[in-house]
């Protein structure tokens, strides 16, 4: 206890410039302020802050009243739930009016009313190591509901019945998921009883919100606790259901994996491997890791000696991947990304024991693009086998593909791949205009660039020569015709 008082005094001190100089703003106009929630708890784990949440007996009005001439900049966009947002220096602050919450049965909307102190307002918190609050500006501290023994505990739990809690807010039951990951705590087994009980009350909450706090969840530092708790409160079934379809019944010579556990250690494997973006988590690798097996369960088929395929789950679970972001409103930008490498996630091991050509780095360099990085990151996660020879040989080869890709890269510009030929030199070169002809013309070349590397405008203009010539040429066996029903690279060998 004496250390968390110390953390939380050395903490109070380092936010001194921001909440004395507010405290005694609220206090010289007759309100009360405290600093609430995340702020007091991380400062009790000595975690520190820049974004500060505090609570007040001031309405909206007076607040942005007080905060003029104060702040740097000043925002008002959550005016309609009693906050009004500020910034001071490197300091974010948002100041909400004591109030309480809770949701009409049939409404995605909370309905707002004020409260009257901060006792009130503490009990209405969703849990109780973020129902303590510092007064200000005197500094005492005020935990009603044992957030502090909590903390020591480390124990997620709601300071009253969380059935009440669940049913005012049910987003609630996603942060209980959300804080064990990111906290690393256990979650009290009174809070999950009553989320799977009332898991189907997230139904009522927006795309967007359960989108949030799923981003926070899987980008947290055990983001194998949340999720496994959403799994087993059924709340998976709802906004991830594809997450727990994952767990397939194993057939009784268990001659596959058990995809759930494997995907949960793929994940933990694609954090490991952060470092190579920066190391800061990764939203979109660790979001590809928890979906690139999602296709399995659709593709599974027995065959008659007993084993299993999965034959192009990789392409169904894209599908599915894009399908579950999209209706979790993701921006296209990151649906595109994960949908990408969970599509090219099997792309590596199509190359059997690694006779890859410079043709086939071209390709996959091109296809994976600007997330070649994470695709690297993603295909050395997935490989969970617990043989170490065979670990060991997939990373040699993963490894050699890198310095292909990395040699390539130094002589041609990989990142950059183009036909060696531009559209308006293909069009006077074959004398014809804009349109279709352009574009397959554009298509052969680049494919020529692709399986023989760079050319010249020379080689690649006489190639071009020769598969127009080529395009009404005889036909082949079987009616095909040059440069039509036969592939166009092959026009040109």
């Amino acid at each position: 206890m004496v250390e968390v008082q110390r953390a939380v005094a050395e903490e109070l001190d380092r936010l001194a410039p921001v909440i004395d100089e507010l405290g005694r703003r609220f206090a010289d106009a007759g309100h009360e302020l405290a600093l609430v929630g995340g702020p007091v708890r991380d400062a009790m784990l000595g975690r520190r802050h820049t974004d500060l949440d505090f609570t007040t007996s001031a309405r909206p009005e007076e607040t942005e009243r007080l905060l003029k001439g104060w702040a740097d900049a000043l925002w008002d966009v959550g005016r309609e739930f009693g906050t009004i947002g500020c910034r001071r220096g490197e300091w974010q602050v948002e100041i909400t009016t004591y109030r309480a919450e809770s949701y009409d049965p049939t409404s995605r909307k909370p309905e707002v009313s004020y409260g009257d102190d901060l006792a009130g307002d503490l009990s209405r918190r969703d849990f109780t190591v973020n129902a303590m609050a510092v007064r200000l500006p005197g500094r005492e501290i005020e935990d009603p509901y044992g957030g502090v023994v909590d903390l020591a505990h480390r124990v997620i739990r709601t300071p009253g019945a969380p059935e009440d809690s669940f049913s005012d807010d049910p987003l609630r039951m996603m942060r209980a998921a959300r804080f064990a990951a990111q906290l690393g705590f256990e979650v009290d087994d009174s809070v999950v009883e009553a989320m799977t009980a009332m898991a189907e009350r997230i139904d009522i909450i927006s795309a967007e919100r359960v989108r949030d706090e799923l981003v926070k969840l899987v980008t947290a530092p055990w983001p194998r606790r949340g999720l496994t708790l959403l799994v087993r409160t059924g709340l998976a079934e709802r906004v991830l259901p594809e997450l727990p379809a994952l767990a397939l019944e194993r057939d009784e010579h268990h001659r596959h994996k058990d995809v759930y556990e494997h995907t949960l250690t793929v994940l933990e494997q694609a954090i490991d491997l952060e470092h190579r973006l920066g190391g800061e988590p990764d939203f979109v690798s660790r979001f590809a890791a928890l979906m690139h097996d999602v296709g399995k369960p659709r593709t599974r088929r027995f065959l008659d000696d007993g084993t299993v395929t999965f034959h192009h789950h990789d392409v169904v679970g894209a599908k599915m991947t894009r399908k579950r972001m999209k209706a979790l409103r993701f921006s296209n930008e990151q649906i595109a990304q994960v949908g990408l490498l969970v599509e090219l996630h099997l792309r590596f091991h199509g190359y059997g024991s690694g006779e890859w050509t410079d043709a086939a780095v071209r390709r996959y360099v091109r296809d994976a693009g600007d997330q070649l990085e994470r695709l690297h990151i993603l295909t050395r996660a997935d490989c969970t086998t617990r043989n170490r020879r065979k670990a060991q040989r997939l990373q040699r080869t993963y490894d050699d593909l890198e310095r292909r890709i990395e040699q390539l890269a130094a002589q041609e510009e990989l990142d950059a791949i183009r036909p060696d030929l531009d559209g308006n030199q293909i069009q006077q070169l074959l004398g014809i205009g804009p349109g279709r002809e352009v574009g397959e013309a554009y298509r052969f070349l680049l494919d020529l660039r692709l399986d023989r590397g760079p050319l010249g405008e020379d080689l690649a203009a006489e190639a071009l020569r020769a598969w127009w010539s080529a395009r009404s040429g005889p036909p082949l066996p079987g009616g095909a015709t040059i440069g039509q029903d036969a592939p166009t690279r092959r026009a040109y060998p």
